[in-house]
């Protein structure tokens, strides 16, 4: 299952890149798409460290900043 996740947020992280290159070049435009561009590759970097956490508690707290970042993402 985690590499199939590592996959498909890695994958996420792409197609918003993709996304975001489509859209106008504006400042109103640049302040979202940046931060888009942020929070969704932060949702793949973020279960990655999950995969190598070194405790219990310390996996489920990077789990929880992961579900932060996809929430982000989905706001944006």
């Amino acid at each position: 299952m985690s590499q199939d996740l590592k996959d498909r947020t890695k994958k996420f992280a792409i197609d918003v890149w993709y996304t975001c290159s489509k859209l106008p070049q504006t400042r109103e435009f640049n302040n979202y798409v940046n931060q888009l561009l942020r929070s969704s590759s932060s949702v793949a970097a973020n279960y990655r460290a999950a995969m190598r956490a070194k405790s219990n508690a310390d996996f489920i707290y990077k789990l929880k900043i992961v579900e932060e970042e996809a929430d982000e993402s989905q706001f944006f």
